[in-house]
């Protein structure tokens, strides 16, 4: 295949499993399929950075960010954890490339925001995590650093710093929705509304990130 039809491959697949995921498979059990489409949707993803050649860390971010997708999309907590840990490593390659992007120290007043939103955690996630407190701990930590080093990055890479706010967005709904919420309406738009931040914040990381 030539560059573009490469190029339009990898994005429509990514884009054709988003929507399955979104309208579909948000909504159901963990399952074959579901895993199949969740973990393809950011596969893909991956796979045209490639092909766009963006850095590598942001390649590999894509790719951990699959890889805790398909551990997400699995049953029991040993797949939950497997799962964060696959994030977690991709937030650092986030974090690291945002260092070589050039990176600085971050608007004083939204940085306050975000440090605020993480210290919250204390109060309205950590105490209902039980034995998961030391591994959510962490991982907010992380995904804390990576923003607040997108936010530190050139107003030139406007898509990119807005995919990570859409990532770090759709993380809070995915607390909320596995530790607080109870089953129900709410719920279940919770699940739509997070994969639909979370995808296209991937998707905004990847395209902001191409030269």
């Amino acid at each position: 295949m030539s560059g573009e039809i490469l190029v339009i491959f990898w994005f429509g697949l990514a884009l054709v499993m988003a929507l399955a995921m979104g309208v579909y498979y948000c909504a159901q059990g963990p399952g074959t399929a579901k895993s199949v489409v969740k973990t393809t949707s950011v596969a893909a993803l991956a796979l045209l950075g490639l092909r766009l050649e963006v850095p590598g860390l942001v390649v590999a971010g894509l790719f951990l960010g699959a890889l805790g997708d398909y551990f997400l999309s699995r049953p029991g907590e040993r797949a939950f954890l497997a799962g964060m840990a696959a994030f977690a490593a991709g937030h650092l390659a986030y974090l690291l490339a945002f260092v070589e992007a050039g990176a600085d120290l971050p608007p004083l007043f939204p940085a306050l925001i975000l440090i605020a939103l993480g210290l919250s955690t204390e109060l309205w996630l950590a105490p209902r995590t039980g034995a998961l407190r030391l591994p959510v701990r962490g991982y907010v930590l992380i995904i804390l650093a990576m923003a607040l080093a997108a936010l530190g990055l050139s107003p030139a890479l406007g898509l990119l710093k807005t995919g990570v706010l859409a990532f770090l967005a759709s993380d809070v709904i995915l607390a909320l929705e596995i530790f607080v919420l109870r089953d129900g309406l709410l719920r279940r738009i919770a699940k739509h509304l997070l994969w639909a931040l979370y995808w296209s914040g991937q998707a905004l990381i990847l395209f902001g990130s191409v030269s």
